[in-house]
């Protein structure tokens, strides 16, 4: 069943681009998710309303292998996100979702 993983962020104006870059279907973390063969896609949505303000949606074909993905690659995400801090304002896990 698939599993959907959504997060919120704000952007830093000033970084926006380098957010973009890292976050987009064909971004720094997708690299690094596509090393998971329960990995589906991404897709980044921006608001029409708020330019800063983005939505990632991560799809793995099941929590199993999302749950299996962040043990193998945990220092990998761990530095990536922090290296990420720089280019938002502040983030929000929106929550995991399946598919019915």
């Amino acid at each position: 069943m698939p599993y959907l993983y959504i997060w919120e962020y704000e952007a830093d104006p000033e970084a926006k681009d380098e957010f973009i870059r890292y976050y987009d279907s064909d971004g720094v973390w997708v690299q690094l998710f596509k090393r998971s063969k329960g990995y589906v896609g991404t897709e980044l949505l921006q608001d029409i309303k708020s330019e800063n303000r983005f939505v990632t949606i991560d799809t793995w074909n099941s929590k199993g292998s999302r749950d299996e993905f962040m043990k193998e690659y945990a220092s990998e995400y761990d530095s990536l996100d922090k290296k990420c801090t720089e280019f938002t304002v502040k983030e929000n896990m929106i929550g995991a979702f399946e598919s019915i």
